[in-house]
């Protein structure tokens, strides 16, 4: 799929994904199913990138790099949001000097399009929308990540757990647990680290759909 011309002939194709079901779209896509679409996280939001033509290769930067606008899938069960959302990976090594102006945190979520899928039989793709935070919740992300940063900064890598932050969340990211990333501990001697992975906490991402809904 070509990518998009503009950013309304993107939300056009996402919403017209509403409806059709998982199956439907893979096979309209000529993609074939993993046998459990429900255990295989990452296929449906591949598929939609796919059905959507998003960048294959944007990096650190968003989906349609062109557009500025990046794209997430929000897995709805019982008509709730119930997991975090993945943003992007910590950089870890430049906690110390890197500002969230310049963060990959803030380049991915400058303007988001949100798709949501319910991960129930048959797995059936919902709503789509356009998010941009507004200056208050950009403040409160922002207060998130350097508080996270800053954590990172400060030799507590390793010790920093989900818990911490209102709506951002650092929580392991790899493909598994033996993946690291250089760091610094508390003394500033050189370390491997765990790969951490920012992440929008659901009862966030649920107040968006929320307020999406009401629209």
């Amino acid at each position: 799929m070509e990518a998009p011309a503009d950013v309304d002939e993107l939300l056009a194709r996402a919403k017209a994904l509403g409806g059709r079901t998982v199956p439907e779209v893979a096979g309209a896509l000529g993609v074939e199913l993993p046998p459990d679409p429900k255990r295989a996280k990452g296929f449906m939001g591949q598929l939609v990138e796919r059905a959507l033509g998003a960048c294959p290769r944007a990096g650190d930067g968003p989906d349609f790099p062109e557009l500025g606008v990046e794209l997430k899938t929000l897995p709805i069960a019982g008509g709730r949001v119930r997991e975090s959302t993945f943003v992007c990976t910590a950089e870890v090594a430049e906690a110390a000097t890197l500002s969230w102006e310049r963060s990959r945190v803030r380049r991915k979520l400058r303007r988001v399009l949100f798709v949501a899928v319910e991960r129930q039989r048959p797995w059936r793709y919902g709503a789509a929308w356009l998010w941009t935070p507004s200056p208050e919740e950009e403040a409160a992300l922002r207060a998130d990540w350097e508080e996270l940063m800053g954590a990172i900064g400060a030799g507590e890598v390793e010790a920093i757990d989900a818990s911490r932050g209102r709506w951002l969340q650092l929580r392991p990211k790899g493909a598994t647990a033996a993946c690291r990333v250089k760091a610094y501990d508390a003394d500033g001697a050189p370390i491997w680290a765990p790969t951490k992975g920012f992440y929008l906490r659901a009862s966030f991402t649920r107040g968006l759909l929320h307020a999406q809904r009401l629209r």
